[in-house]
């Protein structure tokens, strides 16, 4: 039988780890000690239904990601510096924008103006260089090497800060266990540390994915006025975003074919970037995550209520 299949995030001070029906937070608190967030996944059939889609599930997977993730982070960011018991009055003051939207709304919102922003600047600056690019095919490629650009600056300059670097060596201990599991290894320290901390279903592959996927559906729309460059960039952003997940996809099914695995590696490069080589008690929270997150699937597959689950 075939391993179910797991995806995460990290967090601050934590790990996030998702599964068929539930998702589960681990959070490195000031004591030294773990703590845990959970979510059942809500079932809406309609979302269900979309998810079978080819490039539709895509979209739907992506949104829903940002939602949940969201939920999860916010968690974190109100636990990892806070000590333990004095949670309760930071819990009472939420922000407005939260009570104004909802941490899922925000989430999406986020994950929405990002990706306009890293749409719209690369359009403006390839606009610049027509004088001197000034064939489609050449502004298509100088549009995509700024939105290339561009994106790596913004995760280099991330990195560089403490917070975010420690994020992403979370990240490395969240690709480690995933890795680790469908090794089929027990998932200790030792087992963890020795797996690879790039996985073929990042999402920062899928962020490059959008990038290459992009050069080539801008082929197909006209670029000028401007004006009309702008709005079927904005207009394609479902477009790109369906088949680069659909990209992400088969280079995760096609990982161990010896030539055709060389598809991911660019999106395995960029994570040389994204994820860096976590420490024993960063992977110990990453494992502690991922055992959780199993035994809540497990015992609500024996029908057990989330108050029973130890």
């Amino acid at each position: 039988m075939e391993k179910p299949v797991y995806g995460g995030q990290a967090v601050v001070e934590g790990v996030m780890f998702g599964g068929k029906k539930h998702t589960v937070t681990a959070v490195r608190r000031n004591d030294g000690s773990i703590e845990y967030f959970h979510l059942p996944r809500t079932v809406r059939p309609a979302l269900q239904t979309l998810k079978k889609i080819p490039f539709l599930r895509g979209i739907v997977a992506i949104l829903d990601a940002a939602a949940t993730g969201s939920r999860h982070l916010n968690f974190a960011n109100d636990r990892y510096d806070v000590n333990p018991g004095e949670e309760a009055a930071q819990a009472e003051e939420p922000s407005k924008l939260t009570l104004l939207f909802g941490a899922a709304l925000v989430g999406i919102m986020s994950f929405l103006f990002g990706k306009f922003i890293f749409t719209l600047v690369p359009v403006g600056l390839a606009e610049l260089t027509r004088p001197v690019f000034s064939s489609d095919m050449s502004q298509i490629l100088i549009e995509g090497f700024f939105k290339l650009v561009l994106l790596l600056i913004y995760i280099y300059v991330l990195s560089m800060t403490p917070l975010i670097k420690r994020v992403f060596q979370y990240h490395g201990a969240e690709h480690k266990v995933i890795n680790a599991y469908e090794s089929g290894l027990p998932l200790n320290v030792e087992n963890v540390q020795a797996s690879s901390r790039l996985h073929y279903r990042c999402g920062s592959s899928f962020i490059l994915f959008t990038v290459v996927v992009g050069i080539f559906v801008y082929m197909l729309v006209p670029l000028e006025p401007f004006y009309v460059r702008v709005l079927n960039r904005l207009a394609l952003i479902p477009v790109v975003l369906g088949i680069s997940f659909e990209v992400l996809q088969l280079t995760n099914k096609v990982r161990d074919v010896p030539v055709l695995k060389w598809l991911g590696y660019p999106g395995l490069w960029l994570q040389l970037l994204t994820t860096k080589e976590p420490s024993d008690e960063q992977v110990e929270v990453a494992i502690a995550s991922f055992e959780k997150l199993i035994s809540i699937e497990e015992s609500a597959e024996k029908g057990l209520k989330a108050d029973e689950i130890v």
